[in-house]
This record gives structure tokens, sequence and C-alpha cells, in this order.
């Protein structure tokens, strides 16, 4: 998918959310254990369907598939399928974290664009450029790049200071910004360090930015879109748990679709002014 496209449908939903797929089977509502299709598949089929108008981006984390052995990859497979019948404009981001030498990212790479079809993969950058090029040899794909991560010990490397004071994910920005372009390149920066977002944003001022955090870690999305929005808005803001564990019930998909659509007019609130500028700015060109 094309910045461009990407953009144009946060213009058109007013929304900048990115549902996470993390299907744990025992946790998805008991009713779908007996069913002749797969639980996990008719568990995700049915959240997609719920919260597709709010929505975005789908993220699912291969973690919650691989655990399934070969099923696992399956009901991936076929997830991603589903989004691409039903829901065209959707950003699918494989949530992989890969990174491995040259040759093996590779594979990596053609797995995830070529086999499953994903927009993006998220990718751990600390092996350097060539545990990433492969992926950005792929037209209209994007590689997510792990910069600061929202989790309690992302202290014990990601915000170590160099002799000069700064932390490791500067570094990292300043190095891999030049990998890539804005075009298909984007860092993953938590929520619960939204603050950090203002000198992230001095370092890759137009790349688009991957939130997670926002809901259950705890992340402030009025804090996110002050310090990190663009006038192209440049934030996917992801929420796992905090809608599709809306319920546990049969009423689960509803849930989820009510979840995600109070968070999608948050984001609505906090896009206007933004827009009406860049709006203003094209009846001009």
């Amino acid at each position: 998918m094309k910045r461009t496209e990407l953009v144009e449908n946060i213009y058109k939903k007013g929304s900048f959310l990115c549902v996470g797929l993390d299907p744990d089977i025992k946790k998805i509502p008991q009713h779908l254990l007996g069913g002749a299709e797969h639980p996990v598949l008719a568990f995700n089929k049915a959240i997609i369907d719920a919260t597709a108008p709010f929505c975005v981006a789908y993220k699912p984390n291969l973690a919650f598939y691989e655990c399934l052995g070969a099923e696992g990859i399956d009901v991936l497979k076929k997830t991603v399928e589903h989004i691409r019948q039903n829901y065209p404009d959707q950003f699918i981001i494989a949530d992989a974290k890969r990174g491995d030498i040259g040759n093996t990212a590779a594979m990596y790479a053609r797995a995830f664009f070529e086999d499953m079809d994903f927009d993006a993969v998220t990718l751990a950058p600390y092996m350097g450029q060539d545990s990433v090029q492969p992926f950005l040899n792929y037209k209209d794909k994007w590689s997510i790049i792990l910069a600061l991560t929202s989790n309690p010990s992302a202290s014990d490397f990601e915000t170590v200071a160099d002799a000069k004071g700064s932390p490791l994910y500067e570094r990292v920005l300043r190095r891999s910004r030049h990998w890539g372009s804005p075009i298909n390149t984007m860092y993953v920066v938590g929520a619960t360090q939204a603050q950090a977002l203002e000198q992230i944003r001095t370092i890759v001022p137009r790349h688009f930015l991957l939130v997670p955090g926002v809901g259950a870690q705890g992340g402030s999305l009025e804090e996110v879109a002050k310090y990190g929005m663009i006038d192209e808005c440049g934030l996917l803001v992801n929420s796992s748990r905090g809608i599709i564990y809306a319920s546990s019930g049969e009423d689960f998909a509803q849930a989820a679709a009510q979840a995600a659509e109070d968070l999608a007019k948050q984001m609505k609130q906090l896009l206007p002014k933004v827009f009406d500028t860049l709006f203003e700015s094209e009846k001009n060109i």
C-alpha cells in the first residue's frame, strides 16, 4: 500500500486506529470452540467484520499463530485473505519483529510480502542495514523498525545513553532513517513513552509511527497525538486486548465494535485542525 492510500483512508474514516489481532485460544469465547471452522479464525473474522468501519489497519502478532503450529499459520493466512477480500482498504502489518542476516532476511521478506501478502513487517534493526534492506526492496511494502518500545525493560538497552548523551534508540533512528524513506519506513514508539515523541519528531519528522500501548498498557492517546501528530497524521495507534477482549461472552464482536468505535471517535476529535489545514493547502494547488 502506498503512503498516499494510507493517508487517504485516515482522512476518509477520521481514524488512525490499528486493531491488534492477538487471539489466545485460551481466552476467546467458549462457544466458538465447537464450531466447524477453526475457533481462532472464526474469532478473527468476527472481530474484523465488527471493527473494520472504525480502523485503518490490522496487526496480527505472529506469536499467537505460531504457537498453534502449522494450523496456526493456516489461520494467519486465511485471516489476511479475509481482510483482503472484504476490506481491501485496510493496511495489514505482520508483527513479527524479525531481524537476521541478509539472505535469511530475504526469505522472511518473501514469506511475508509474497506468500502471505502483508503490507508491512515489524523488524528489529540491531543487526544493521543488511538485515532490513531485503524488506525495503519490495515496492509499496513497509519496514516498521523498532525504536522505543513500551515494555518496562526497554530501559535495559534502548534508553542507555552514549558518551555524548544520546540514547540508543535515537542512534537507531538517525542511522536507519537513511536506509529507506517516509514512503516505505515506519518506526515503533510505545504510547507509554509519549513525551519522547517530541524529540523523536525532530529526528524523523515525516515518518509514520506505529504506536502500541494505548488501552491495556495505559498509554495516553491525547499525549501521543500532542507530541507525535503531523499534517498527514503520521500515526497508527494500536489497541489489541482493549478491543478484541472487550467481552468474553457471545456478544464479543459487538463489544469489540463498540470499543473500536469509542477509540475512533476520540481520534477524530484530535484530527480536524490538522486535516482542515491540509485540505486548505491542497485546494490551493
